[in-house]
């Protein structure tokens, strides 16, 4: 069983939910970016992520955009349910972008990071923005590589961003130029055969008719379009 929802921004009570009690040792929970328990990096923060590693099952994140990109890159890379992952320990990991993973008998690919204009009044390089928030050309070869040897096929796709047309669609950012990110999600939406699609930056919970479900404090069962409130 998959479940998933949106940006934790470190709150631990989303993981206090009744709804997680259904999950069994290899079920997984999967966060929709801006997972945020590593930030700071402070005796806190280490006492949570401990927690966290001794949940009885997986759970997962891609990153957004109010993640330390510096904190995840100390750890190192692995292989995991057919992709690559960063293991930060006991069944606490990041799903890294482009990869295509088999996980509770389903086929799961991933893109994480964001795209934004840097406000250099409240944005501060290293501290509270990473310029590895914005994925490279070679992460999105890698992702269009994967997706090929899966004939473009698969159950979920979960990211922090959305596609560029469902963006505009919910018209909460319609001021907003298109980025270069979400015009190559928008691609892959065009291509990729898939069930669902999950994302978690916009913070509402919605579902966009047929395949499309903004999460954020909701939970969502991943073959469901219903979101059951966290509580």
């Amino acid at each position: 069983m998959i479940f998933i929802t949106g940006d934790t921004h470190g709150d631990i009570n989303r993981f206090k939910s009744p709804v997680l009690k259904k999950l069994k040792k290899n079920d997984a929970l999967i966060i929709c970016g801006d997972f945020g328990f590593l930030w700071d990096g402070s005796k806190k923060e280490k006492k949570i992520l401990k927690k966290l590693m001794r949940k009885k099952y997986n759970i997962l994140f891609v990153e957004g955009s109010h993640d330390n990109y510096d904190l995840l890159n100390e750890y190192e890379v692995d292989e995991w349910c057919g992709g690559k992952v960063r293991h930060l320990g006991g069944k606490l990991r990041q799903l890294l972008r482009g990869q295509v993973y088999d996980i509770a008998g389903k086929r799961i690919f991933t893109f994480g990071g964001a795209q934004r204009e840097v406000d250099a009044s409240d944005r501060i390089s290293n501290v509270n923005w990473w310029a590895d928030e914005v994925p490279t050309n070679e992460q999105i070869d890698t992702a269009y590589k994967n997706l090929e040897k899966v004939n473009n096929k698969v159950d979920f796709i979960i990211t922090h961003e959305p596609p560029a047309l469902i963006n505009e669609f919910i018209e909460i950012d319609k001021n907003e130029d298109r980025t270069t990110l979400n015009s190559f999600l928008d691609d892959l939406r065009k291509k990729i055969d898939y069930s669902r699609w999950y994302f978690g930056k916009l913070h509402i919970n919605k579902k966009i008719p047929p395949k499309h479900i903004a999460i954020f404090d909701g939970i969502a069962i991943a073959d469901e379009t219903k979101i059951k409130n966290k509580k």
